[in-house]
């Protein structure tokens, strides 16, 4: 089993989306790449403690590879606008590949640098890549959000259609 590690705006849109793939385990909500220790959501939510909501996951290589969920991750958001993500706004929304080893490291770029050359977006790639220091794990009410509250406004109508693309693009990486 390897780890990934990704930002791609809310954590429950994300989350929601990775744990639906065949080979990945674990996902866990949290938060990366900020100042303060065992931030909190409320603090997150601010802004000010320079974390972003990421998942953290575990794979089977042999199962899926992470050239693949590099893929499902740039191709479920839009990696051109910086700190945002459809409504919401700030830093704690970024895009990011915060990565666990040179490989990641090497293949994000690549994908980053493949996709700023390609004619898919009209705005440049602004998505962070960063070597993962420390993954705090967000408050357990967290844990399977989308699952377990789909009919919660913000799930039907923001989670659901980001659901809905993975299902239509990655059927065939789906469990």
């Amino acid at each position: 089993m390897e780890k990934a590690t990704f930002g791609s705006g809310c954590f429950w849109c994300t989350e929601a989306m990775f744990q639906r793939l065949k080979g990945v385990y674990n996902v866990k909500s949290g938060y990366s790449g900020g100042e303060s220790n065992n931030p909190t959501y409320r603090e997150v939510c601010s802004g000010q403690s320079g974390h972003a909501e990421v998942i953290q996951l575990e794979f089977d290589p042999e199962i899926i590879s992470y050239k693949d969920l590099l893929e499902v991750f740039w191709k479920t958001h839009d990696p051109t606008t910086l700190n945002r993500q459809g409504n919401d706004v700030g830093s704690q929304y970024r895009s990011v590949v915060f990565y666990h080893n040179e490989e990641q490291k090497e293949l994000a770029e690549a994908y980053k640098h493949k996709l700023d050359t390609s004619d898919i977006w009209n705005d440049p790639i602004v998505t962070e890549i960063s070597p993962l220091e420390t993954f705090y794990p967000a408050e357990v009410d967290h844990d399977d959000y989308y699952n377990q509250n789909s009919s919660q406004p913000y799930c039907a109508f923001v989670v659901a259609p980001k659901v809905a693309k993975l299902k239509k693009i990655f059927a065939d990486k789906l469990a």
